[in-house]
């Protein structure tokens, strides 16, 4: 396997001459569900993402892709490499190559890290800190070859420390492995707290390395992009749920029963309103903070759930896009073919496209 990669890699290399474009992130598309957060493998994992899709996806005007992975499909217990799943990594950036798009390697769920697991081994257990850095390490070795100008690495998928100093310490400790490895590769770097707007400010990350990248994620307002999503606390809300402006009906808040007004009737309050402006100062806290460390900043997920009110997610996108337009921020939405995606059910959603792409 070894050999033949360094051949293909190579093959690459040549492709791509030494002046080559500097790598800039505008638009994005996440591939969710291929090479993380699925038990599928073999022919199903292969088919679930193809050349043909890398095609449909620059045709639609993104110019990058972000490439969650998660360490269980890449690597077995021991961190041996799993040349199943680098195969498929690989072939997508060949892809990558072909039509001309960046690609973010996103590590997006350690063994000792799930931003939804109650308990997260990574930030109490120094092995498991060095089993993250050696992840890197073994990544590194696989991609180190493609251009600076393709490809970025983030290191981690929405961390969820208690102390975001603790987090610091860890993704400024991996940074340093990989600094070793690759000195100018472009690295993405996300605030703690599955990566929230108002956490970027509590980041810290070396002033002199001018090759970082800060990240944030972008779900508000939650009962919109997570309507009725079963798993999280809005799965039993019965209101329905827009966007612009107070997000649900005063009247229909009212007639609910006591314990589902209680936990939904301030969608229907002054509490509950959202527009443009709200949106774009929770993000330009974000962008203000990004600022302060003199580092560009990076929308790396965002997205509405098919099944909130259509109209309203479509303006939703459409605002989200204009702020990031607005303050120069390089935005990928969540996601491809998933629950959120641009692909429904064997459906392209036009109208999402446009709002994100233009197109």
């Amino acid at each position: 396997m070894a050999q033949r990669l360094l051949i293909f890699v190579a093959a690459l290399i040549f492709a791509f001459p030494a002046n080559a474009q500097k790598f800039d992130l505008h638009r994005g598309i996440n591939i969710s569900h291929w090479l993380s957060q699925s038990s599928d493998r073999g022919d199903v994992r292969a088919k679930k993402f193809t050349r043909e899709d890398v095609k449909f996806i620059a045709e639609q005007g993104f110019d990058h892709i972000r490439i969650p992975i998660d360490e269980e499909q890449m690597f077995d217990e021991q961190l041996n490499p799993e040349e199943e799943a680098f195969t498929l990594l690989h072939n997508a950036l060949a892809w990558c190559k072909e039509f001309k798009l960046r690609a973010v390697v996103d590590l997006h769920i350690l063994r000792t890290h799930h931003f939804n697991a109650s308990e997260k081994p990574l930030f109490t257990q120094p092995q498991a800190q060095e089993q993250f850095y050696d992840c890197w390490r073994k990544i590194s070795a696989e991609l180190k070859g493609y251009p600076h100008s393709m490809v970025a690495y983030e290191l981690m998928n929405e961390p969820v420390a208690d102390d975001p100093k603790v987090w610091n310490q860890i993704v400024n400790n991996c940074l340093k492995v990989v600094r070793e490895l690759e000195p100018k590769r472009k690295i993405i770097i996300g605030a703690n707290r599955w990566q929230s707007f108002d956490m970027v400010k509590e980041l810290e990350v070396p002033a002199k390395d001018k090759n970082i990248i800060i990240s944030f994620h972008f779900y508000n307002p939650f009962p919109l992009t997570h309507f009725r999503a079963s798993w999280t606390d809005q799965k039993d809300n019965p209101l329905h749920v827009t966007y612009p402006g107070v997000m649900a009906d005063k009247e229909a808040a009212e007639k609910l029963p006591k314990a589902l007004k209680d936990k939904f009737g301030w969608l229907a309050s002054d509490g509950g309103y959202n527009d443009i402006s709200t949106l774009e100062q929770q993000i330009k806290q974000a962008y203000d903070a990004a600022m302060r460390m003199g580092k560009p900043l990076y929308l790396g997920e965002f997205g509405a759930i098919h099944g909130a009110d259509e109209p309203s997610r479509i303006r939703w996108y459409r605002d989200i896009v204009s702020i990031c337009e607005k303050y120069g921020i390089g935005y990928t939405a969540w996601d491809y073919k998933g629950g959120f995606g641009i692909i429904r059910g064997g459906k392209i959603q036009h109208e999402m496209i446009k709002a994100l792409t233009g197109k």
